[in-house]
């Protein structure tokens, strides 16, 4: 795939639902609320891009503090280009503004589970999750 692959500040709204939209990733995030997307798009730390021809077809955006931990919050690849390397080239570009401490961390899609072990990832069983909702204490 031959995708131009670069960190920017962050994505344009609109576009990035669009993305999520063709990714599947719309079916885990709640594009319906564009106010909720353009915050988490104001809280992201590290974006990074690719482009075909101008066309907005990958993305990665992550909450970190680039030394110790990253959370890498969404991959969202356009679905016509899964199994084409863009994932990759996005994950890539993303460590290379990272300490070299700096953990990556995510939550895999059910889909997707197969896929983070193939590139490298190692699972982790000591993860936790607070649900909105759920009572703490």
């Amino acid at each position: 795939m031959d995708a131009l692959i670069r960190r920017v500040d962050t994505f344009d709204t609109d576009e990035y639902i669009d993305l999520l939209v063709r990714s599947t990733l719309a079916e885990r995030r709640p594009v319906h609320d564009r106010g909720a997307i353009e915050g988490a798009l104001r809280g992201s730390d590290l974006c990074v891009e690719a482009r075909t021809e101008g066309t907005l077809v990958g993305a990665a955006r992550a909450v970190t503090d680039f030394h110790l931990a990253c959370y890498l919050a969404d991959l969202a690849v356009d679905s016509a280009l899964h199994r084409s390397g863009v994932g990759l080239a996005l994950q890539r570009e993303l460590r290379t503004h990272l300490g070299p401490h700096c953990k990556v961390k995510l939550s895999a899609s059910p889909a997707a589970s197969d896929y983070y072990p193939r590139i490298g990832y190692s699972p982790s069983t000591r993860a936790w999750q607070l649900n909105p909702g759920d009572t703490l204490g």
